[in-house]
């Protein structure tokens, strides 16, 4: 039997917040009178409120966790200590908690809390907002099968929803959290490209976004590989043959995977500096 929730608490409903919301309402986990959601400012509450049909307040963050089947978590890392101070006496450990904070490890989250209960830690990336998100989702040892099927649903909601260890989180802050904005300087460099070859701004805006979303949808709906379906569009002598020579001249493909891995090393070295901080 799916578990039922009464209530469910969004505390910090920002963009990555509210599009949480709109997945939960989407998903039919909740409906819009079971969903409470805090905010910055009062405008912030009206807006939401208005958007989604959930309760929306200024602060309120303990009186948003009481009695709720799930709290989302929502708020920049430097505030969970002290949000999670405020709503601890609330909780009684039956709760789910989905910290959406992603750079904040689950032992961190554990400590504040002060008490065993289902703990996940989600990296979700910008595109959540346009439902086109990649999130990753680990779990502590407290959450159940159930437990997790029940988040993956919010989340997947939103976009792709993949499960991993915690360990692998700092490679995923490094590829999907952090790569929206490697495609989006590709993306600019394309529009570059074409206004220096005569295309105007609103052609090679279109042409460039157009083309990144097609082949990326390409590559999941056919499930071949990016070198497979790169292949397709060479032909002999051909333009497109020219420019990936000038781009494996240049180190496109390193740059990114050198990238990558300093990402990861620098997430990795935040992740250990959170965890020896939080036992002083």
């Amino acid at each position: 039997m799916a578990r039922v929730i009464e209530r469910i608490a969004v505390l910090g409903a920002g963009n990555m917040g509210a599009a949480l919301i709109g997945g939960i309402l989407k998903a039919g986990v909740a409906r819009p009178e079971q969903v409470v959601a805090t905010t910055h400012s009062a405008e912030r509450a009206a807006e939401v409120s208005a958007k989604y049909g959930v309760r929306a307040a200024a602060g309120g963050n303990r009186a948003a966790a009481e009695g709720a089947g799930i709290v989302i978590l929502a708020v920049k890392p430097g505030k969970i200590a002290g949000v999670i101070e405020e709503i601890r006496e609330v909780l009684d450990g039956r709760q789910i908690v989905i910290s959406v904070a992603a750079a904040m490890p689950i032992k961190v989250v554990e400590r504040e809390l002060g008490r065993r209960m289902p703990v996940f830690r989600a990296m979700p990336n910008i595109p959540v907002v346009v439902e086109e998100g990649a999130t990753a989702v680990a779990a502590n040892d407290a959450a159940s099968d159930e437990d997790k099927e029940l988040v993956a649903r919010i989340v997947r909601a939103v976009g792709v929803v993949v499960q991993v260890e915690e360990e692998a989180m700092d490679a995923v802050t490094a590829l999907s959290g952090s790569g929206p904005a490697y495609i989006y300087m590709v993306i600019e460099a394309l529009i570059a490209g074409g206004l220096k070859m005569g295309l105007s701004h609103e052609v090679a805006t279109r042409l460039a976004e157009q083309t990144v979303l097609g082949a990326a949808k390409l590559v999941r709906e056919t499930g071949a590989h990016p070198a497979i379906l790169r292949d397709q569009v060479i032909t002999p002598g051909g333009v497109t043959i020219s420019a990936i020579h000038e781009l494996e001249r240049h180190g496109l493909r390193a740059m990114l995977i050198s990238a990558l891995e300093t990402a990861t090393n620098h997430s990795r070295s935040r992740t250990r500096a959170m965890l020896d901080q939080s036992k002083n």
